[in-house]
């Protein structure tokens, strides 16, 4: 990961408020744990400037990390922009990978022209667990593309991730995480630095931490 942009990226995220961070007063995801961070980078597509970043940001990512790639995908729905932005700064073909297989017509659960054995890469906005974008890795697999990575915008860092990534034995890289953005939270005075201790404490075990506000 590239610190400076790292560093840029997630001035980005908080100054168009893609992020929020409230340990005092947290919120609730959808399978009941409490956590002190909301992110939602969809909000970036409505900023030009944010979106070019992202878009350079990650085409870099990948020109370096995975420079093999043939064919960029976007998770259906928040990596699909992303995605197309991407190819077209690398050149390359896009395709879109949906959650499950439509219903009608053909059943198709990739959009877009895939070869066999294509070298892909797969970017999806952000990744808590990583099990969603890991699902449509697999859809791709089965389709007989050659996942050779994972490039997403933010991550939690939650120790989740690691584990589900190796288990699957697929790498990934994001433009910035949870770590970097807490600094640079602190740093331009969106959150004291008082702070601190209960934000890592959070993603060191955050169960643990959610129960404090059952």
């Amino acid at each position: 990961m590239n610190q400076e942009v790292a560093k840029q990226v997630a001035k980005d995220l908080l100054s168009v408020q893609a992020v929020f961070l409230q340990p005092e007063k947290p919120f609730t995801w959808a399978s009941g744990l409490h956590s002190p961070i909301y992110c939602d980078n969809r909000i970036t597509l409505a900023y030009p400037i944010v979106r070019k970043h992202i878009a350079q940001g990650l085409a870099d990512m990948i020109a370096q990390d995975y420079s093999s790639v043939e064919v960029i995908a976007g998770t259906a729905t928040a990596g699909i922009p992303h995605a197309a932005w991407v190819a077209d700064l690398l050149g390359l073909p896009m395709v879109y990978i949906r959650s499950k297989p439509k219903d009608h017509g053909k059943g198709n659960q990739i959009e877009g022209h895939l070869i066999q054995g294509q070298k892909m890469v797969v970017i999806d906005d952000l990744l808590s667990t990583g099990g969603s974008v890991l699902a449509a890795a697999n859809a791709a697999k089965k389709e007989g593309a050659e996942v050779i990575g994972v490039a997403g915008i933010f991550s939690y860092q939650l120790r989740a991730v690691y584990d589900n990534f190796k288990a699957a034995g697929i790498p990934f890289e994001t433009l910035t995480n949870y770590e970097t953005l807490i600094d640079v939270a602190v740093k331009e005075n969106y959150i004291g630095d008082h702070l601190l201790t209960s934000l890592k404490q959070w993603r060191e075990d955050p169960e643990t931490w959610s129960h404090q506000f059952d």
